[in-house]
C-alpha cells in the first residue's frame, strides 16, 4: 500500500479559522475531499486558490458530522479514508506511521486511529494496540469493512457517532487499533467559528446522542430510569445557575436538558445551529 490508497476526508462548518492549518499539516496524502456543511462559496474559493487539487463538496443542507463523512467515504476512490476534524493538525511522520500500520495489519482492521496530546487511551504498551473504540476527530477507516457494517448512523447529527460505529464493529468482531507512533494535535471544540451558538448546539446534541446511543444498545427500562434521574439533577443545576444569574450556564444546561429529553421522548435530532455569513 502507498499514500495513493488513502483519501483524507474533512467535514467543515464555518471552519475558515482552522482548516488551512489542518491542510498545511498534510504532507504526503494527495487525495483530499472536503465537505462543507455551511455551503460556504467564499471558503471554497479560498481553499481552491491555495490547493487547486482538493475536491470540495458544498452541501446546501447541514448534514451533520456522521452523514457528511458517509458522503465523503462514498465519493472516495481509495480503499482507506483518513477522517479528520478541521481543528486537527498532523504531527511529523503521522502519515508515514499510519501507512506503516495499514501495511503491517494487512487489511485485517476496520479502524486505525492516531493519538493526540490529550492521551485519551491511557497507557499503550506497543506501537499498535487493539482497542474497543476511538475518538472521531482522527480515524482512518477501511472503506470496504465500514460500508459493509453501515458506516455512521445518520440519525446522529453530532457526537457519539464514532462510539456507535465502533460498538457495531466490535459486536461483529471487527478490529480497531490505535497507533501511538502516529500523532496529531487537536484543538478541541474549535472546528467552527460561530461562537456561543456552537456551545448551544454541542450541549443539545451531546444530551440527545448520549441517550440515543444507550437506548440503542442497552436495556430500555434501565436507560429511562438512569436518564430520568439525570434530567432531574440537570434541572436542579439550571435552577442553581438561575439563582447565580449565570445566563451562559443556564442556557448550556437547558440545551443539554432539552436534547436528552427529546431523545428520551423518541424525537429526532432536530436542533441546528443558527448563523449568518457576515464577515
Amino acid at each position: 500500500m502507498n499514500y495513493n490508497q488513502i483519501t483524507v476526508g474533512i467535514v467543515t462548518f464555518r471552519s475558515e479559522n482552522v482548516i488551512f492549518n489542518c491542510l498545511k499539516s498534510i504532507k504526503k496524502i494527495e487525495n483530499i475531499i472536503i465537505l462543507d456543511n455551511s455551503n460556504d462559496e467564499i471558503l471554497k474559493k479560498k481553499i481552491k486558490k491555495k490547493y487547486p487539487k482538493i475536491k470540495i463538496i458544498l452541501s446546501k443542507k447541514n448534514l451533520g458530522y456522521g452523514a457528511a463523512n458517509n458522503k465523503i467515504i462514498r465519493k472516495s476512490k481509495t480503499p482507506f479514508v483518513f477522517i479528520l476534524s478541521p481543528d486537527v493538525a498532523l504531527k511529523k511522520d503521522c502519515e508515514k506511521n499510519m501507512l506503516k500500520s495499514i501495511n503491517k495489519l494487512k487489511n485485517n482492521f476496520s479502524i486505525i486511529s492516531p493519538i493526540s496530546q490529550y492521551k485519551h487511551y491511557g497507557y499503550l504498551d506497543s506501537d499498535i494496540n487493539e482497542t474497543e473504540g476511538v475518538q472521531g476527530f482522527a480515524m482512518l477507516v477501511n472503506k470496504k469493512k465500514i460500508m459493509h457494517y453501515g458506516m455512521f448512523d445518520e440519525n446522529i447529527f453530532l457526537y457519539a457517532e464514532e462510539l456507535d460505529l465502533c460498538k457495531r464493529l466490535r459486536l461483529n468482531n471487527e478490529k480497531i487499533f490505535i497507533n501511538k507512533t502516529a500523532k496529531v494535535f487537536h484543538l478541541g471544540a474549535k472546528s467552527t467559528n460561530i461562537g456561543f451558538e456552537f456551545d448551544k448546539c454541542r450541549n443539545w446534541h451531546w444530551g440527545w446522542s448520549k441517550v440515543y446511543f444507550e437506548k440503542k444498545y442497552f436495556n430500555i427500562f434501565l436507560v429511562y430510569l438512569k436518564f430520568s434521574s439525570l434530567l432531574f439533577i440537570q434541572l436542579l443545576k439550571i435552577i442553581f445557575y438561575i439563582a447565580l444569574l449565570n445566563k451562559k450556564e443556564v442556557i448550556n444546561k437547558s440545551m443539554r436538558f432539552s436534547g436528552a429529553l427529546n431523545s428520551l421522548l423518541g424525537r429526532t435530532s432536530w436542533y441546528r445551529p443558527k448563523f449568518n455569513f457576515d464577515r
